[in-house]
């Protein structure tokens, strides 16, 4: 228990009563009651044991007030009811504690509130008030968001010990091609449950679809979500295809908005952090009910300033402070001169190239390496602007119609490698042509043109827009439902300041030195007018939409005499389309207008699903116990790949109360991306300088295959969990849940491209995707493709080995661990104290890369999750304060990408919030929080973060670069 105790009693202006669970987690299924009529307040003690609900109450409210009996297997909201039932009293849902008000108070005296007053679908099953039997789920209410010190949901889900950062986030833009995190080209971000990637993880607003974001449509963007509108999160992470479908293999994510809000609230936010960061959040709410209805609207606009990568000492390629390698690349402003013969030469500063000799330059061993970071952010500028809506009217006592929408557009603008440089070769025709060595031969120049032209760039925009419409039947035990549901997700860059090939290579080559560019001085030596003429740009636009149409129903089948056996049954239709085109201003006179061959048109699926929830025995108090099962079975139909039918099975028994031990077992299937089915047409081929032990030098020049390979299928998962929620009456306040899973992938998506500068390290492993002494033909082939990418600048004769890295059906891949969760409160004094902590510990994730490679163990690697990772929080509130300390902690990992490999620290952080509630201010009340992220401003551990294309001296898919923050937040309802 902790504000919403004193926001009653400050509301009620009289001393107030809380009635709390022995668990942090309310239970959402059925349980057995037996209550006997008594004292108000000592039944809603009873029922509070039983449900887990936490119930608060003004003191007034209680005297001389006697309950009604209530016995039988219901769920919280049927006993709640039948318990108060005559009373005169009200249950409203305020920040996530039911609170009990009188029939005739005013909302205006007590402010806003959150109203439940119907029973609700919970994520995992289809059956109202019936909650997932035998599977693991956590919800986070509005309260716990409100009190993690994170602005937006975005932020708060990197905080989730079962999320793996890496995929699709914004800090990941640039530096990582796993999880599709090479799609995010709007910097948006998406959920990755077990680290099996953001398709793997199905993410629902309100129990729908949304349209998904990404240069593939890989995700649903919860960045776009505006947070003033979530009323709850529930995180189901078992299987749940036979309900869902598609997607939810490693778990279900289901946003629920704020539907039942009344009254109005006002929310205000500004933090900051070193390095010139802020951020400022505005929002509002207002909700209105009347007997037959309710309306509410939400908006929200935020922005947030860019993080540099020079304001962070270890967003850097020169790791050399750090105990790593030197890293910058072999581009420089000033650069190096190459020569025929193949000696460096280093162009000097305070000059501009117009008068060299071959005597100013300066033999060198190495490049005048430079730091590719320096003109580049960490994380973009952001401004984000959300509005939600949702309406429901009663059509007589039996229909019930409701529609939702919600529209959100989000701006970003970033500096960020695109193309970036290559080598220059000029000829004694450039009139600011040098020789070294006297030959008269072309030099190669490796010349960094951000100094003249900019920093690479682009800007650009998200705009997402999701509506449902539907109607509601009560007839009788029954509630059938029809929903029909458009949704639309737009995102463009527009990418700046890039080199146009084509013009530059023409200016490389003329004899005018009006017309010719000069590569040779140090900083902005050229005419700006020059440079404009050469400027280049990409251009990227993408549309997802998605159609959904939906029946279902679900009530009461039959009585049994352990209690109601309840069915859902529903079909569905959903079709889904994407689009992708690019612009390329770089390779030739005109723009150039592309798509991806081959992406397919669209995607129809029907499906058709049922589910039963039966109680097979129920002795109360006594052993042993109650026992619940459910079944549930899906049928889909997919134009594109056939039909699939996948089962779930759950089971719960509390053999004693205070104890519960459950299980499930279901499949889950994931269909390929829209871009994955595209096979060679979506291909990159790059060299790349790779580890090697068996070469004298211990580097290989490869040539590195990217893409999809042909006639992708889809993924196929069969899970299991088992677990144990114990109260122990001999403690009340205490509870622990313990949660274990399997899960078994087979014909994964995925490749070998995280691991691509180790290959050759680990034939074992990757021997049968390595092709050793290509023919020369077939590495010429390549090189004088369209798709070729020569950083290295090498000739086809180098290339000792053929490296396929391109996407492909895995084997297997196996991912075992245990979920566990701690949690006590208790009365201190005159306030109350509160600890919990939860989290994940990992033993094993196993690849095979083919069916005859052996077991690639990287659980605890780099690229992958940690073993272990955890989150717990100490609390204490009295009056109208409260506090709490986080701790969040990431558990250390090996570095298998580098040679030999390394340890990578564990990063343990401290996190403070303070609350403060002021009520009574003429009908409103404030609440002041204060917090402090990474409160002693921790960096990251060291880590050689390394890709084709950049380097890093920290992981951004495990640790944060943005340090302490500081953040003021006020909340006004009224």
């Amino acid at each position: 228990m902790t504000m919403k105790f004193f926001a009653a009693a400050l509301a009620s202006g009289v001393s107030a009563t809380a009635f709390y669970a022995p668990s942090a987690c309310a239970q959402t299924g059925e349980q057995t009651y037996n209550i006997e009529a008594q004292r108000l307040s000592d039944a809603l003690r009873k029922y509070s044991d039983i449900s887990g609900r936490e119930v608060i109450a003004a003191s007034s409210l209680l005297e001389g007030r006697r309950s009604n009996r209530v016995r039988g297997r219901l769920s919280p909201d049927e006993a709640l009811s039948r318990l108060l039932s005559g009373t005169g009293l009200t249950i409203e849902l305020v920040e996530g504690a039911w609170v009990l008000r009188s029939g005739n108070v005013d909302a205006r005296e007590t402010g806003s509130t959150d109203r439940t007053d119907e029973a609700i679908v919970v994520t995992g099953s289809r059956i109202r008030g019936a909650g997932p039997v035998g599977s693991p789920m956590t919800t986070v209410d509005r309260d716990v968001l409100d009190r993690s010190g994170r602005a937006t949901l975005a932020d708060f889900i990197q905080t989730i010990p079962q999320n793996f950062s890496g995929g699709p986030t914004e800090a990941n833009v640039g530096f990582s091609n796993r999880g599709k995190a090479s799609s995010n080209i709007a910097y948006g971000t998406g959920i990755n449950l077990r680290g099996l990637g953001p398709g793997a993880t199905l993410t629902l607003f309100d129990g729908s679809r949304p349209a998904l974001g990404g240069g593939s449509g890989a995700y649903a963007d919860v960045s776009l979500v505006p947070s003033i509108a979530i009323d709850r999160v529930e995180i189901l992470t078992d299987g749940a295809s036979a309900i869902y479908g598609s997607d939810a293999v490693a778990g279900v994510v289901n946003i629920r908005f704020r539907n039942r809000f009344e009254g109005a609230e006002t929310r205000l936010r500004a933090g900051t952090a070193d390095g010139d960061y802020g951020e400022v959040q505005i929002s509002q709410m207002l909700g209105k009910g009347w007997s037959t209805g309710h309306i509410v609207v939400a908006g929200e606009y935020s922005q947030r300033g860019n993080l540099a990568a020079t304001k962070r000492p270890f967003a850097t390629e020169d790791l050399r402070p750090f105990g790593g390698p030197d890293l910058r690349s072999n581009y420089n402003n000033p650069g190096t001169v190459v020569a025929a013969n193949g000696q460096k030469f280093l162009i000097p500063r305070g000059q501009d190239g117009r008068n060299l000799t071959p005597a100013d330059l300066t033999p060198s061993a190495d490049f005048n390496r430079g730091d590719a970071r320096r003109h580049t952010d960490i994380l973009p500028k952001q401004e984000t602007m959300g509005l939600y809506a949702a309406i429901e009217q009663s059509l007589g006592s039996t229909i019930t119609i409701f529609a939702r929408s919600l529209y959100s557009e989000r701006n970003f603008e970033a500096r960020r490698r695109v193309s970036g440089p290559t080598p220059v070769r000029v000829t004694s025709a450039n009139p600011y042509y040098v020789d070294p060595i006297g030959t008269g031969q072309p030099v190669t120049v490796y010349y960094d043109p951000a100094a003249e032209f900019g920093p690479e760039s682009l800007r650009g925009k998200a705009k997402a827009f999701n509506n449902v419409v539907g109607a509601r039947a009560d007839i009788g035990s029954w509630v059938i439902e029809l929903t029909g549901g458009f949704g639309r997700q737009r995102e463009r860059y527009d990418s700046f300041n890039l080199v146009h090939s084509l013009r530059f290579s023409r200016a490389v080559a003329a004899t005018s030195p009006a017309q010719a560019i000069n590569v040779f001085g140090d900083g902005a030596v050229n005419d700006p007018a020059l440079i404009d003429s050469l400027r280049g740009s990409i251009v990227a636009e993408t549309q997802f939409k998605v159609w959904t149409a939906a029946l279902r129903a679900d009530g009461k089948l039959l009585s049994l005499p352990a209690g109601d056996l309840k069915m859902a049954i529903g079909a569905e239709y959903r079709r889904d389309r994407f689009a992708f085109s690019q612009t390329l201003d770089l390779v030739t006179d005109t723009p150039l207008v592309i798509g991806i061959p081959g992406l397919p048109d669209k995607r129809i699926i029907k499906a058709f699903y049922g589910e039963l929830v039966a109680p097979i025995f129920d002795a109360g108090d006594a052993f042993p116990g109650s026992l619940t099962l459910s079944a549930a079975a899906r049928y889909e139909d997919y134009s594109d790949f056939g039909d699939t039918a996948n089962p779930k099975f759950g089971a719960r028994w509390t053999p004693l109360p205070g104890v519960a031990l459950r299980a499930s077992y279901g499949k889950s299937f994931r269909a390929p991306f829209f871009d994955e089915l595209v096979g060679t047409a979506n291909a990159l081929y790059q060299t790349l300088r790779v580890a090697d032990p068996s070469s004298p030098t211990g580097q290989t020049v490869v040539l590195a295959l990217f893409g999809f390979q042909p006639a992708l299928q889809p993924e196929r998962a069969e899970s299991w969990t088992a677990g144990l929620d114990f109260e122990p009456r001999a403690l009340p306040g205490a509870k622990l849940s313990l949660t274990y899973f399997d899960i078994r992938y087979r014909d994964r998506i995925a490749s070998a491209s995280s691991d691509s500068r180790n290959i050759l390290n680990r034939r074992d492993l990757y021997s049968p995707i390595i092709e050793d002494d290509p023919a020369l033909a077939t590495v010429t082939g390549y090189f004088t493709g369209p798709n070729f990418s020569n950083a290295l600048g090498v000739a086809p004769g180098d290339v000792r080995a053929i490296i396929d890295l391109r996407t492909r059906n895995l084997s297997t891949s196996t991912i075992r661990g245990l979920d566990f969760d701690l949690a006590y409160s208790r009365p201190v004094g005159e306030g109350i104290f509160s600890f919990s902590v939860g989290g994940t510990r990992l033993f094993a994730i196993d690849n095979q890369i083919t069916a005859s490679a052996p077991r690639d163990r990287v659980v605890g690697t780099l690229g992958n999750p940690v073993k272990l990772r955890l989150r717990g929080r100490a609390g204490f509130s009295m009056g109208a304060f409260d506090g709490g300390l986080a701790v969040n902690h990431v558990g250390e990992y090996r570095n298998l990408t580098v040679t030999p490999a390394e340890r990578v620290k564990s990063w343990t952080t401290l996190d403070l919030q303070l609350g403060a509630r002021i009520g009574d201010l003429r009908g409103r009340s404030l609440r002041l929080g204060f917090s402090i992220n990474n409160l002693f401003d921790k960096d990251p551990p060291y880590a050689q973060f390394r890709g084709p294309s950049y380097a890093l001296a920290y992981d951004p898919e495990q640790a944060s670069a943005i340090g302490r923050t500081m953040a003021l937040q006020a909340v006004i309802a009224w």
